[in-house]
């Protein structure tokens, strides 16, 4: 078995243990910790911690310091230098929106699970190539949602999806009774609004709900 693939074993395995990935983006450090609790405390220990902030890195460093029971992702990997802060930060996995053809090389080299970013059959195609078999639908809504992911099923029946991207509380049962449907992202569960209010028994709550879909 190829290193992707045994990285992609392990990701395949993380993502049916924990079938709703909450993506979260935090803007202030101090919500970090008490964040990932509440989600872990809701049953959702899988988290995806989006670069979109500038405290996206130190919040990520936080919580795998000070809630290791949270298992740190990183999302918005958009280059090779994400890929390696992701490592850096203690990341567990790491997820793209999109794929480059240097992001999947460096993704191919790299020990980090990854999950490249794909919203058409030839972007699939050029991740399979790379032996990634695990993709990102994104932005799952607006490249045609449920649809687009059974027409894919199609002609390439060994790839999972874990979509992102117009995925909410009323729509998520769906996705996850996809065959081809690994995994989902959200974020329904914990939204930037709640994060700032310190909203954390709203946002176990959901977690809670989130996790009684499987």
């Amino acid at each position: 078995m190829s290193h992707t693939a045994e990285r992609q074993q392990a990701l395949r395995a993380l993502l049916s243990d924990f079938r709703v990935i909450p993506v979260l983006t935090i803007e202030r450090v101090e919500d970090a910790v008490p964040l990932a609790q509440a989600l872990v405390a809701g049953g959702l220990a899988a988290i995806e911690i989006t670069l979109r902030t500038d405290a996206a890195i130190a919040a990520a460093r936080a919580i795998a310091a000070q809630a290791p029971e949270a298992i740190v992702g990183i999302g918005t990997v958009l280059n090779a230098r994400d890929l390696a802060t992701a490592r850096e930060v203690g990341a567990r996995f790491a997820l793209s929106p999109g794929a480059t053809p240097a992001l999947l090389d460096a993704a191919a080299q790299s020990p980090l699970p990854f999950a490249p970013g794909v919203g058409t059959a030839s972007e699939a195609m050029a991740a399979m190539e790379r032996g990634f078999d695990i993709v990102k639908l994104f932005p799952a809504a607006q490249v045609g949602g449920i649809g687009m992911a059974r027409a894919l099923g199609g002609p390439f029946p060994d790839l999972r999806f874990c979509p992102t991207g117009g995925v909410s509380a009323a729509n998520a049962a769906e996705w996850l009774a996809e065959m081809n449907v690994l995994a989902i992202g959200g974020s329904w569960i914990a939204p930037a609004a709640d994060i700032r209010a310190g909203a954390w028994d709203t946002i176990a709550a959901r977690a809670k709900a989130a996790r009684a879909l499987w």
